[in-house]
């Protein structure tokens, strides 16, 4: 997709009504400081469209981005971070479940991984609740151009085996200081979206994702 115009729309805290956008929407969740903000700027070209901190848990609110007046990027309000007391967790799972319950034009979910290291047991259960709410999530394993080349593949399997991703889950190594995956993640949002350009829907990406085959028994 060409970005012609972004803005940040529609930010929506705890007690906000949710809005029915009439528009394809696509959520981004992810573990505080996993890189959803820097990922957001590069898929936007913008530097600090999405406000990028040092300090974990600093989104609490669902942020909606309007692409061409199209579509929108949800941002949903990062997890697992240990200083945030108990309650206000709450109150933001019930929030994010809302949002995931009553969009109407929500097309997919991006769960958001440090390809570094292991998946946290927050991770894990962050995937489980996202497939719970009836959503196949689609895995984007950032900060990839921290790794060596020879060990993007271990840190993959280690990724699917550590989420016990479903067979055929994709699964976008990215990079937001490299742009890694940004082409493969804008042609997987045009396709999710029916956005894409009848051509490119008919010519498809070489590879658009790094896949896991299906078995034949599934």
């Amino acid at each position: 997709m060409v970005i012609k115009n972004v803005s940040l729309d529609i930010v929506c805290g705890i007690t906000s009504k949710l809005p029915d956008t009439g528009r394809p929407e696509v959520a981004f969740a992810g573990k505080s400081n996993v890189g959803k903000s820097s990922l957001i700027n590069a898929l936007m070209n913008r530097k600090a469209l999405a406000r990028t901190s040092a300090q974990p848990g600093k989104t609490q609110t669902i942020n909606f981005y309007n692409v061409n007046e199209l579509m929108y990027l949800v941002d949903l309000p990062g997890y697992g971070y240990a200083k945030v007391p108990e309650s206000e967790k709450a109150k933001w799972g019930k929030m994010i479940e809302r949002y995931l319950h009553t969009s109407k034009t929500l097309k997919a979910v991006f769960l958001l991984i440090d390809i570094r290291h292991d998946p946290s047991a927050n991770d894990k259960q962050m995937y489980d609740w996202i497939i719970h709410n009836g959503y196949e999530p689609i895995i984007i394993a950032t900060k990839a151009d921290k790794l060596k080349k020879s060990q993007l593949q271990k840190s993959v399997k280690a990724i699917r085996d550590g989420l016990r991703l479903r067979p055929g889950t994709q699964l976008i190594p990215f990079s937001a200081e490299t742009k890694q995956g940004r082409e493969e993640i804008w042609n997987l949002i045009d396709e999710l979206t029916g956005l894409a350009a009848p051509e490119e829907t008919a010519e498809g990406t070489d590879q658009p994702a790094v896949t896991e085959e299906r078995s034949d028994a599934e």
